[in-house]
């Protein structure tokens, strides 16, 4: 196999992946519905929190990033945290409860009801994640699944966004555009009014 043909054939894959993804009605309708759960929350004081790990913690890092300084154009900031950034927090929790336990303890400590947590599985197991899912639910707080065909976290969520691939590099590339996709929508809708080309 030579090089162009391994880069040929990962591009190629990808697209095939998007391709399904523009075709599943379904899905397209839970990204639109959890973007305008998001606009909502924000709208009422709420935050949107991610929890995720590796990859998929860079992931919650960069969306919440993007809600937090801009996207597409300069406006006021909007709420969001990546419980995946304190070390001392992740550490302390992980020391004294267990590491399944590092993103719950946040979700309880920081999130209210009408919030909305965003887990990030690209397996669709992570325990930690799961383990948040299910004590947002208990606090009231909208759960949002990202991730692959497979795996439990979709099915315990209120919105799934289940990319249809058992590839870890191709649903993590995913997750980033549908992420990429709430957060413009968002601040369309938020921010119409001071929207301003990016320099």
């Amino acid at each position: 196999m030579s090089d162009l043909h391994y880069i040929r054939r990962s591009i190629e894959q990808s697209l095939h992946v998007k391709q399904q993804v523009l075709a599943d009605k379904a899905l397209l309708d839970q990204v639109q519905a959890v973007a305008e759960r998001c606009v909502q929350a924000f709208r009422s004081g709420n935050k949107v929190m991610l929890a995720g790990n590796g990859g998929s913690a860079a992931d919650a890092q960069h969306i919440a990033a993007e809600f937090v300084s801009r996207f597409e154009f300069d406006r006021p900031g909007i709420p969001s945290i990546a419980l995946s950034t304190d070390t001392s927090m992740l550490t302390a929790i992980g020391n004294d409860y267990g590491y399944e336990h590092v993103f719950r303890r946040q979700v309880q400590a920081q999130g209210r009801a009408g919030d909305i947590l965003i887990g990030i599985s690209t397996s669709g197991n992570s325990r930690n994640v799961v383990l948040a899912v299910e004590e947002a639910q208990r606090m009231g707080i909208v759960t949002v699944a990202l991730t692959g065909s497979a795996g439990v976290l979709g099915d315990r969520c209120d919105y799934a966004l289940k990319v249809p691939s058992i590839h870890t590099p191709r649903i993590q590339e995913h997750h980033i555009l549908l992420g990429h996709i709430i957060c413009g929508y968002v601040e369309e809708v938020l921010f119409a009014d001071v929207k301003k080309p990016k320099s």
